[in-house]
């Protein structure tokens, strides 16, 4: 299938939960597949923890979002593309969709914008968040991650010296 068949650009990915470089998702879908991996920020959004994984919500002024600009090699990339969707449960125009991905001018390390795929929530998803969702204020889900397994090691070692 062609990139005209799909209606899609080449662009790279900006990936900021479990597709990040180290995390499983990463090892699963996209060792290999990439030509270049750096850190960016995607502005004007918010994080939100999920159930293991973070979602991405717009949100003009606000943010970043800290992740990674993922540059597919070319032959991998339709496939790469199919495989992301498949991974957040992405279909053009379907109403159940988690994420939706969209094309965002994100932030490479020297600060220049570089248009990629995004997946945000959906609009359902996101509305939810933004009620009642809990708020990454780093904007980072990685160092969020982390920083919860440690406090749940602190709480189970106090737990063994009781």
């Amino acid at each position: 299938m062609s990139d005209d068949e799909l209606g899609t650009a080449r662009l790279p990915f900006f990936v900021y939960g479990t597709l990040r470089p180290g995390e499983p998702n990463h090892a699963a879908h996209l060792r290999g597949r990439t030509a270049r991996e750096e850190p960016a920020l995607l502005p004007d959004a918010v994080l939100y923890d999920g159930p293991g994984y973070p979602y991405a919500v717009e949100h003009p002024g606000k943010g970043p979002v800290h992740g990674d600009l993922l540059t597919a090699l070319p032959a991998a990339y339709l496939p790469l593309l199919r495989a992301l969707d498949h991974l957040e449960e992405y279909a053009p125009g379907d109403p159940h969709n988690l994420y939706v991905r969209v094309a965002r001018d994100v932030l490479d390390r020297t600060g220049a914008p570089v248009p990629a795929w995004v997946y945000v929530a959906a609009p359902r998803i996101a509305a939810g968040l933004r009620t009642s969702g809990s708020l990454i204020g780093s904007g980072d889900w990685a160092s969020h991650r982390n920083a919860q397994l440690k406090r749940l090691r602190t709480r189970s070692g106090d737990l063994n010296h009781s």
